[in-house]
Order: structure tokens, then sequence, then C-alpha cells
């Protein structure tokens, strides 16, 4: 199939979310490799890259964040000063242990990092609501992002009411009426976008574009992935306008071996999405394998 994925079959036209849907409920994972071949397809027999068949190419790089792994507030710390050296200015924290650490954490990563960073402690609902209200109550002074503290919605809702932090929903934001119930009670400032929580672009994209009729920043991310998924990102996020893109995932995406030539690279803290058609990059068979699913 030339420069795209290497599906064996041209694929069904008019795929929706609601048809899969009724095929198969959930297993977003499984479905965000079929709905990214699917776009990539679509940009082969367009000749157009991914980011223009999402929206457009909306100015420069797309800031990339690096992820802060667990670890004692000196640890963190100097985490950051080694990913600023890198040149990230976009940071976050693995918080939602013991309060009293967390806090420290954040306190200690603020310090170093640095004039112009934007800093996200994200909890993946590992509070309780008590720790949730300690932290933030403790970082109220400090210019930081707090992200998906408790586990449900209400309980993260109710945090939201107890601080004037910026606010980020992730988890609890896994459909388009999750959003638009959040947009409505005023729930958050930003959310996180994963691929595979919904089930591919399509419906990335979707909740994308009604973010940024609402007016709210977006976190392009994933939970993982090699050089195809950091080439879907790039482009999701560079046809992201700019003033609704908070930053995209990119630290837990570098994983060796390289599958394909042409993706992305950080540069300046930044990224780019290819500039040729489709995904823009040539996957490398020799380095994946044999198929383990040919369809006929």
């Amino acid at each position: 199939m030339g420069r795209g994925l290497p599906i064996r079959r041209r694929l069904p036209s008019g795929l929706s979310s609601r048809r899969e849907d009724g095929t198969l409920k959930g297993h977003g994972y499984a479905k965000t490799a079929i709905d990214i071949a699917c776009w990539d397809l679509l940009g082969q027999s367009t000749r157009l890259p991914l980011c223009v068949l999402l929206g457009g190419r909306f100015g420069g790089a797309a800031d990339a964040y690096h992820e802060v792994t667990l670890g004692t507030p000196r640890e963190m710390a100097t985490r950051i000063t080694t990913y600023r050296a890198q040149g990230y200015r976009r940071f976050q924290l693995k918080v939602g242990g013991d309060a009293d650490e967390d806090v420290a954490r954040i306190r200690a990563t603020s310090a170093k990092a640095g004039r112009g960073a934007v800093l996200i402690a994200d909890a993946n609902g590992g509070w309780r609501m008590q720790d949730a209200a300690r932290v933030v109550r403790a970082v109220h002074a400090l210019d930081v992002y707090i992200e998906q503290p408790c586990p449900t919605y209400d309980e993260c809702l109710a945090i939201r009411r107890r601080t004037d932090r910026p606010f980020i929903l992730d988890e609890s934001i896994d459909s388009l009426a999750a959003l638009l119930r959040a947009h409505r009670d005023g729930a958050m400032d930003a959310i996180n976008i994963k691929l595979s929580k919904f089930g591919g672009l399509t419906r990335a994209r979707q909740i994308r574009d009604l973010c940024v009729e609402f007016g709210i920043p977006v976190n392009i991310d994933e939970t993982g992935g090699g050089d195809v998924t950091a080439a879907v990102l790039a482009h999701l996020a560079h046809s992201t306008p700019e003033r609704n893109r908070l930053a995209v995932a990119w630290s837990f995406l570098q994983v060796r071996p390289r599958t394909a030539s042409g993706a992305p690279r950080l540069k300046d803290g930044g990224i780019s999405a290819p500039t040729g058609p489709d995904l823009g990059i040539r996957v490398r068979e020799d380095v994946l394998g044999d198929p383990i699913l040919d369809f006929a």
C-alpha cells in the first residue's frame, strides 16, 4: 500500500462510529488501529496530509510535553531540569499518592520548571476527595494545572469548585455526552484527548472540534506507542488551532526500534506534522515483521 499502513484490502467507505459500535461495543483500543488505517487510506487516495483532512495545518510546531514519572520530590525536580535542557517547556507530573508527598513534589518541580513552563499535576484519579482537597488548597499559590484528581466525574467536579487552579479532565471525558455535560457544569478548563479512549481519529476529531467551538484547550495524548502513533498525534495536534492547543504527548512515544521512516521528531520543544500525503511516513515492515492478520 505504498507509503501508508500495511493494510491488505480496501476498507469499506462510510464506516461510521455508530455502525461499528452496533457491531461491537467498546474496545476503543482495537477500533483505533482500524480507524487510523481508514484515514490513512483517505490520505493516500486524495494525496493530502492527514492534518489537512483533519481540519488544516495551523501555525507552527505544537508544544510537546514530557511526562515526569513518580519519584521523590528531589528526583522529579532533577528530571524537570534534564527535560528543560532537552527543549521541553511542558511537563506532566505523575502524582496521586500520599497527599503530603504530592504537595512536596508539586512545589519542588514548580521551583525548577522555569519561566514560561506549563506544569500539570496529573493524579489519574488517584486521590480520595479529602486528599485532593488538601492538595489543591496547599498549592493554590502555584502556577499549576490539576488533572483528573479523583476517579469519578462528580468527585472531580466537587474539587473543581474548591480551587481556582486551572483544571483538566481526562478519564471522565470519554464521550461526546460527557464533554457536553462537563461544559455545561463548568467542570474544566481543558481536556485530555486520548485516541484509544474514543476509538480513533474520527471521534477524537469530533471531540476536538467541539472543544474548539467551546474555546476549550486540549492535550493531544495517547497511552503509548511508536512512530505511527507519534505521526498520528502530530497530525491531530497540528490540525488544532494554536489557541486551542495545550500540548501534545511525546516522551513515551519514542520507543525503539524505529518502526517508520519520516516520523516527526522533537525540535526546540515542539512537534510538526509530516508534510507528505497521508500520514507522511513509510512503515518499516522489515522491523514490524509479518502481519498477524490478512484481510482477503
